[in-house]
């Protein structure tokens, strides 16, 4: 008998110049959602007519918005690989991403994200609100405890200054082995007693740190835990393209990715 199928709403895509056509079969998890991590990133665009420097390669947004697991987009702004200069130079970043929500795209986009992270170490980040204020709604931002404060603290500090409208994605940890599923858990039901459970959502970490240094895909036992654990809330995983390849989606759901049988 097939185990049951591991079910996530939607794949996270994080585009950088050697990931700019995504292709992998992630609607067999039940993936009809797309968080796209960034349309501009470093000061460089894979979209074009921005004003700023346009990528050597572009993605194919046509091709893209037809894929199945691409049905609805959670478009990704301008954002830094950077972690301390997004933080520093976050209002600059919210001018570019003001523009750019003007531009016309193929893609159904159900909602914005501002690819600033956040995390409690951050004591500045209430300093993001006149900026997420300036942004379109549906909006999310990524959430994250460093510091491993606890998912109440975390909870009451993010109702203390963030917009009660805008949502929060909470990054997992289990693929820097920062926490395991059932606590990760726990943080998901802290957080949405103070924030409101329509507002969280979480992005399981496909990866795990790597012998040798860097990081590998999640064994499917191991992403099979934290989509078993995270039951309730939408889950979306990080990242498709770099992580999660069809061999690993068919052994997450194995019925759903089964070919058809005869017809009769």
């Amino acid at each position: 008998m097939m185990p049951a199928d591991s079910y996530a709403v939607g794949i996270v895509w994080q585009i950088d110049a050697a990931t700019v056509d995504p292709v992998g079969n992630w609607q067999w998890l039940g993936a009809s959602d797309l968080l796209v991590q960034w349309i501009v990133v470093d000061d460089t665009a894979f979209v074009r007519n921005t004003g700023l420097r346009t990528a050597a390669h572009l993605p194919d947004w046509d091709r893209i918005s037809r894929e199945p697991w691409a049905k609805n987009v959670i478009l990704g702004l301008a954002g830094d690989t950077d972690e301390r200069r997004a933080r520093t130079n976050f209002a600059r970043l919210g001018e570019i991403s003001a523009a750019l929500v003007r531009m016309p795209t193929p893609l159904h986009v159900t909602g914005y994200y501002f690819p600033v992270e956040i995390d409690p170490s951050w004591t500045d980040a209430p300093r993001l609100v006149p900026v997420l204020n300036e942004l379109p709604r549906p909006l999310w931002v990524t959430v994250y405890d460093r510091a491993n404060v606890g998912g109440d603290t975390l909870g009451r500090w993010l109702a203390s200054w963030l917009p009660a409208d805008v949502g929060v994605f909470f990054q997992d940890g289990c693929g820097v082995n920062a926490r395991i599923p059932p606590v990760a858990r726990n943080y998901l039901d802290a957080l949405s007693h103070h924030l409101g459970k329509d507002r969280v959502r979480v992005v399981a970490e496909a990866f795990r740190p790597a012998v040798h240094g860097g990081f590998r895909a999640a064994t499917a036992d191991e992403l099979r835990a934290q989509m078993s654990a995270y039951s309730g809330y939408s889950v979306y995983l990080f990242d498709g393209p770099h992580y999660v390849s069809d061999d690993l989606a068919r052994a997450l759901a194995p019925q759903r990715a089964a070919p058809p049988g005869p017809s009769r």
